[in-house]
């Protein structure tokens, strides 16, 4: 499995400045990876280019999707239907022998006491951690999570991160996030967009790829490291 694109430049329509300006890069996959720049940079406008929410000449060509077949795109306040209760609207979409993947999920997420609301009574973090699982329990190559986790608890998604990371060792997962100490402790090839031509076609950069410890619980990450890492990152931006 490997990941990457050759020289995609896309430009919105009506506007001069492409978005992404010969982009170009490879990532090791299967794996935990991220996109990462300020806003505006075109992080949004790439994945959806990925999930195939956009159109680019000779995308077929462009992007490098080997043995990546099913690509899912997750982003922050994506909407459920409101009519039903959350816990049956997943067991609706739950795929046949996803059931102890689905609970055990629900789990980790702490979302079990709103399964029985419906989803508009859910506080943001709720609807986003909702929201993630639905597609964490399809059958995937690559899911992107486009800030998928906005306005969870910090400890909460750390732990989130480190169960998916533990859980789906043979998928690609694109994560972007403003964070960036999280993006530099959790993920481990990190695509960087900048606003200048010079970035917008953009780096990869190796963060520290932290994983659970074998009890299942944070390790605390070596503070050299992480500042190195997130250093590396701001410098690429």
């Amino acid at each position: 499995m490997r990941f990457g694109c050759r020289n995609l430049t896309f430009t919105y329509p009506g506007v001069k400045t492409p978005v992404l300006d010969h982009l170009s890069f490879s990532m090791a996959a299967p794996g935990f990876n991220a996109v990462f720049g300020p806003s505006g940079v075109g992080k949004t406008s790439f994945a959806r280019l990925v999930a195939g929410g956009g159109q680019v000449d000779d995308m077929a060509e462009t992007l490098e999707l080997d043995g990546i077949n099913t690509i899912l795109y997750s982003y922050n306040q994506e909407r459920l239907p409101g009519w039903s209760a959350t816990g049956s609207h997943l067991d609706k979409i739950c795929p046949k022998g996803n059931q102890e993947l689905k609970a055990e999920l629900i789990r980790i997420f702490e979302v079990g006491p709103v399964l029985g609301s419906r989803f508009s009574q859910l506080s943001m973090g709720q609807q986003n951690r909702m929201n993630l699982i639905r597609y964490l329990i399809q059958d995937f190559d690559l899911l992107i999570m486009d800030e998928s986790l906005a306005n969870v608890d910090e400890s909460l998604r750390g732990q989130i991160l480190l169960s998916i990371k533990e859980r789906f060792p043979d998928k690609l997962f694109l994560y972007i996030s403003h964070n960036l100490s999280e993006v530099a402790r959790f993920c481990k090839d990190i695509l960087i967009l900048g606003r200048s031509a010079t970035w917008r076609g953009g780096r990869v950069v190796r963060g520290l790829d932290e994983v659970a410890d074998p009890e299942g619980t944070h390790c605390r990450p070596n503070r050299d490291r992480l500042d190195r890492a997130m250093l590396e990152i701001m410098n690429a931006v």
